[in-house]
């Protein structure tokens, strides 16, 4: 017959009693005395243990949980008892809320404020160690051109730039017919129409074209860079190269770097003329001017260095665009919440420092005398 978990109460001197647990305690045996256990009623000087045979964890969870509720201590126990015991409380210990000392409203927010601005001065320290280690890995390619991988920048190039001419070309046909169709509302004003020409094609090659591209690219491609490479970290494929010893700033973030500053510019112009296609396609609808002589007329009114404009921006806001998403998807360290947490950090990190440069341009270029 299979022995049962019970236990007795022993009196002592002085009018003490003692609860001494018996037999096995596992968890298949301690069912049978659970509810007697738990209509107990102290007070005990002490919980022994010294005739309970087997223990495993429930067994030692339950006297360690008697021993809490009427404050008596655990006398008799077995080594392994003892471990068990002692592990259960260490975890408690670890697992009991720590309460924080709330600060009052007044302090939250400049704390809060402090916090954020910490963070972003780390962040820019981490952001510059990263441009370092590209740097590095560019100059160790430069030494070593056949280490540099060519069909990853193709194919790179094939994801970011090929596969994004159908929806940024449709996006650009949409914004062209936007700004012709609101401009000609304003200038029918004073009767100067004609002039809508001169409006969708200055500002689709000089700023909208490419700022919607970047914008474009940045939530298509830069979110798909920091997905790729944080799903890489987190499964440590990176650490499996970094073992084998191949550099991930060379395998990794270089062809993507390259082919988004190789491709933005050609985007961005591709981008400019299917907007001044949308607008010459309104104009000739709505305003009566033919589409060919819109097109023809973009060749008169639009100077040169409009187009430059937006070839300079280019490369440099596919720089920011990469380089946010391939820093972002790196840092990402415990779980897969923190890859959607990274991807959507890259994609604001990338738009913002994309429109801020936008402004600096273009006070930039106003300077210089290409207004």
């Amino acid at each position: 017959m299979r022995a049962t978990a019970d236990f007795i109460i022993e009196s002592g001197a002085e009018g003490s009693a003692s609860l001494v647990l018996t037999g096995p305690l596992l968890v298949s045996s301690l069912g049978v005395i659970d509810r007697r256990l738990r209509a107990l009623e102290g007070p005990f000087a002490a919980i022994d243990l010294s005739r309970a045979g087997r223990i495993d964890t429930v067994g030692a969870w339950t006297a360690w949980s008697i021993s809490r509720r009427f404050e008596a201590p655990i006398i008799g126990a077995s080594p392994e008892a003892e471990r068990l015991i002692a592990a259960i409380r260490a975890a408690d210990d670890n697992t009991a809320p720590i309460a924080h000392p709330q600060l009052p409203i007044l302090l939250r927010v400049p704390e809060h404020v402090g916090i954020v601005m910490t963070g972003l001065g780390q962040g820019m320290v981490l952001v510059l160690g990263f441009l370092g280690q590209i740097v590095l890995a560019s100059g160790v390619l430069l030494r070593h051109p056949r280490r540099f991988r060519l069909r990853a920048l193709v194919h790179q190039m094939e994801l970011m730039g090929v596969n994004a001419l159908a929806i940024i070309g449709l996006m650009s046909f949409l914004v062209g017919i936007v700004i012709a169709q609101q401009g000609a509302v304003q200038l029918r004003q004073f009767g100067a129409e004609i002039y809508t020409v001169n409006l969708v094609g200055r500002l689709s090659l000089r700023e909208l074209g490419i700022l919607m591209t970047a914008i474009m690219v940045a939530g298509r491609s830069g979110s798909a860079f920091a997905a790729q490479l944080g799903t890489m970290k987190l499964t440590e494929e990176i650490d499996a190269m970094r073992t084998i010893g191949v550099s991930p700033i060379e395998a990794l973030v270089i062809p993507r770097l390259l082919a988004t500053m190789l491709m933005m510019p050609l985007l961005g112009i591709y981008s400019a003329v299917i907007g001044i296609i949308g607008g010459a396609a309104l104009s000739a609808l709505t305003l009566g001017i033919p589409f060919f002589t819109f097109l023809a007329r973009i060749q008169e009114v639009v100077p040169v260095h409009d187009v430059w404009v937006g070839l300079i921006k280019g490369p440099v806001f596919g720089l920011i665009v990469a380089t946010a998403g391939c820093y972002q998807g790196l840092q990402v360290r415990s779980n897969a919440e923190e890859v959607g947490t990274r991807t959507t950090a890259a994609v604001v990190m990338a738009i913002f420092m994309v429109i801020v440069l936008d402004a600096f341009f273009a006070v930039f270029f106003s300077e210089v005398g290409w207004g």
